[in-house]
């Protein structure tokens, strides 16, 4: 590869407004940006799916956060259920979808990058994809409505742990979960 950023304005040292030259087997692809100015995701989010970053509050002694409060106007269903995941280093959960409950799941321990796909042929969002990366430096409650597929990957050095408060109970009998395989080609996203 060569690089050119000589200037022959100022005696060869570059300046910000002078194009660098390179030289490269293949062309690069312009960078497409993720964040706008105010540092606000640019993805489509897909319809019904909220996220709340956390407040986590510190002192000397330790640190508190809250992770569902009535007053947040996050959810209008009651808290029914709670359950704990844990996701090896490199391991993958998913792809999932439930047919009549929304998760509700709070990450704050690990990184988990967490992939949805909505396959509601009815709504706005159809064939959406959203890629979220949460975790201990990203903490936050993240609603995953019915009838969105989604997968959990641990992209950390140490086990991920996240919270599950859906919007039913599991039932033993009749589990409202149905799943595909990580490497399916059904979903336009591989995990």
């Amino acid at each position: 590869m060569t690089l050119d950023t000589r200037s022959p304005t100022n005696g060869g040292a570059p300046e910000a407004s002078d194009p660098v030259t390179i030289d490269i087997a293949v062309a690069p692809t312009p960078d497409t940006p993720t964040v706008s100015a105010t540092g606000e995701r640019l993805q489509t989010q897909i319809e019904g799916v909220r996220i709340r970053p956390a407040i986590v509050q510190s002192d000397e002694r330790g640190s508190i956060t809250e992770l569902m409060n009535p007053d947040w106007d996050f959810t209008d269903e009651p808290l029914v259920y709670v359950y704990q995941t844990t996701v090896r280093p490199g391991k993958k959960k998913g792809w999932i979808v439930h047919f009549e409950q929304d998760d509700r799941l709070f990450f704050d321990d690990g990184t988990a990058k967490v992939a949805l796909y909505d396959a509601r042929t009815g709504s706005p969002t159809y064939g959406v994809v959203n890629v979220l990366f949460l975790g201990d430096a990203n903490r936050g409650l993240l609603r995953i409505p019915a009838g969105v597929f989604h997968g959990v990957v641990n992209v950390g050095e140490h086990d991920l742990r996240f919270i599950n408060c859906p919007t039913r109970p599991y039932r033993h009998d009749r589990p409202d979960k149905a799943r595909l395989p990580a490497d399916t080609d059904a979903i336009p996203y591989k995990l």
